[in-house]
Formats: C-alpha cells, sequence, structure tokens
C-alpha cells in the first residue's frame, strides 16, 4: 500500500498551511489568547467557505467530495497553527446540521467522556443532541479551549458513532502540534546560545530534537494509515501515539527553550496545555489501550 501523497494532496496541504499562515499567525493567536480564547465568527466562516467542514461531504451536497486521507492532512495544518474552536465536531456534524458546512454555524460535542463541553458557551449545537444544554464555565487547562460543565449530560451513546472518525482527526491535530514543536525547538537551539555557540549544537539538545522528530513521524505515519484503512484499532494505536507525541514533544520544547519557555510570550506552554486537553477528547488513552487490547484478544484465540 502507497501512503506517499499525491500531488493533489501536497497542493490542499500548502493551500491551507498558506490560508492559516496569512489569517491566523502569531499575531491573531496571541490576540485570541489575549481576548480570552473567544471564538473568530469570521474565521469559522472563512474556512467553511474554504472547505475545511465539508471537505468529505458529496459534491453533490455541496461539498468538496474528498475523503479522510484529504481530512487528516487538513486538520494537521488546523493543529499545527494552534487554531482554536470545536474543529472536530463541526466538521463531523457538515451533514447533519444547518449551517456547519458553511462555518455559519459553531457545533461542539460531549467528547471529553462525561459532563465537560468545550466551547458551549459559543456553540449553536451540540452534535447528537436536538438542543443546546445549558452549562456552569469552569477553569481549563489550556486559554484557548474554554470549559463548560453540564448538570445531566446525555448519554454516551450519542457521540460514540462519531467516535472513531473524532478520534483520528483529533489525532492528526495533535500530530500538527507535535511537529511544530520540533520546529520551534530546532529554531530556539539555533539562536540561543551558550559558551559562544548556539545550544543546539550540544549533543543532548540535538538528541532531544531527534527524539521529538522520531516521535512526531512515527505519529504522522499512524495517523495517515488509520486515515486510508479506517480501521478502528489502528485508529485507536494512532491516538495514543499522537497524543504522547503532542504532550512530550511539548514538553521536550519547553526543556530546550530553558527558563524562557515557562513565560507566557513564548508559545510552547500554549502547545502543551491543547495537547493536554485534546488527549482527553473522543477517545483517552485507557480507551484506547483497552480497544487494542480486546482486539488482540480476539485476534489469539
Amino acid at each position: 500500500m502507497d501512503f506517499r501523497l499525491t500531488q493533489e494532496q501536497s497542493d490542499l496541504r500548502a493551500g491551507v498551511r498558506d490560508l492559516l499562515a496569512g489569517r491566523y499567525g502569531r499575531e491573531a493567536l496571541r490576540a485570541c489568547v489575549d481576548a480570552g480564547g473567544a471564538l473568530d465568527r469570521g474565521l469559522w466562516r472563512e474556512l467553511g467557505e474554504a472547505g475545511f467542514f465539508a471537505l468529505r461531504l458529496p459534491e453533490a451536497r455541496g461539498g468538496v467530495g474528498l475523503g479522510m486521507p484529504e481530512a487528516v492532512l487538513v486538520f494537521e495544518e488546523a493543529g499545527r497553527a494552534l487554531l482554536p474552536g470545536p474543529l472536530v465536531a463541526t466538521h463531523l456534524a457538515a451533514g447533519a446540521v444547518e449551517g456547519a458546512a458553511e462555518g455559519a454555524a459553531v457545533v461542539t460535542a460531549f467528547d471529553l467522556g462525561g459532563a465537560l463541553v468545550a466551547h458551549l458557551g459559543e456553540a449553536d449545537a451540540v452534535l447528537g443532541t436536538t438542543s443546546l444544554p445549558a452549562g456552569e464555565p469552569v477553569p481549563s487547562a489550556d486559554p484557548l479551549t474554554p470549559l463548560h460543565r453540564v448538570a445531566s449530560p446525555p448519554a454516551a451513546a450519542q457521540a460514540a458513532a462519531y467516535r472513531d472518525e473524532g478520534a483520528l482527526l483529533t489525532a492528526a491535530l495533535q500530530v500538527g502540534s507535535a511537529l511544530r514543536t520540533v520546529e520551534l525547538a530546532v529554531r530556539y537551539g539555533g539562536e540561543r546560545e551558550q559558551f559562544g555557540q548556539p545550544v543546539g549544537a550540544f549533543q543532548a539538545v540535538k538528541h532531544l530534537c531527534a527524539r521529538m522528530l522520531v516521535r512526531a513521524e512515527v505519529a504522522r505515519t499512524a495517523v495517515y494509515a488509520a486515515a486510508v484503512t479506517a480501521d478502528a484499532a489502528e485508529t485507536a494505536g494512532a491516538k495514543l501515539l499522537a497524543d504522547e507525541a503532542a504532550v512530550r514533544n511539548a514538553r521536550d520544547c519547553l526543556q530546550v527553550h530553558g527558563g524562557m519557555g515557562f513565560t507566557w510570550e513564548a508559545d510552547v506552554h500554549l502547545h502543551l496545555k491543547r495537547a493536554w486537553v485534546r488527549a482527553e477528547q473522543w477517545r483517552t488513552a485507557g480507551e484506547a489501550q483497552e480497544l487494542l487490547a480486546a482486539e488482540l484478544a480476539s485476534t489469539a484465540t
């Protein structure tokens, strides 16, 4: 099976990267943080117009007509840019909720395994439900992912139908973040000097960055493979690897930055905090491990 990107897929990824670089660069990211994580409805509509949410809808229904392999490329770029908002839920709702495909509606989901819902205060709908529940704001580790607690969450089955696709798209976001922190670490290692030379010249820093790259590339390969096979076990494995890559790479990037990485001005902590939240969305590490164990047990008998 050939997992190399086609020219059309490479062009799609490059186009999304250019779009986000122009519309949601570092200044916009920091402005969003300063604004308390408020969702930019104008940007949301632009994403809809660019086909972000309708990517997998058939052309006959106004969509782009592409598949999951293309979707993970797009979501990888969104993760790289730390694009905020319930991207996965709105994408999954494109064919079910009016306005979601066009970016006119913001759709969130009960994807945190309980009563917590991200971006509920700005949502127009919740995936799999018929009404928008009331929620109480609670503190969030990520300043760009506001959380609300719902008193009576619906049955878990309402989100279960989307769990595999939601987990894979979230894994793609994690991969994008993991790859971005590799870039940040390498760049800072080349700029910061100690003892008359860049810190990136020291063997310990080189090895740290090399491990980050390997971790991110292994996760990316697993996500791409699961997008092609659509296998539930491979999706669970991809989510496990992507969550680990995003969290551990962000931590290693902090280490490369030293004391600077812990300051509010650095972007590294934003990647770490987002990775923590995403690791709890759609399928946690424990849930993925249980699924993989069950799959192994079934093949062994």
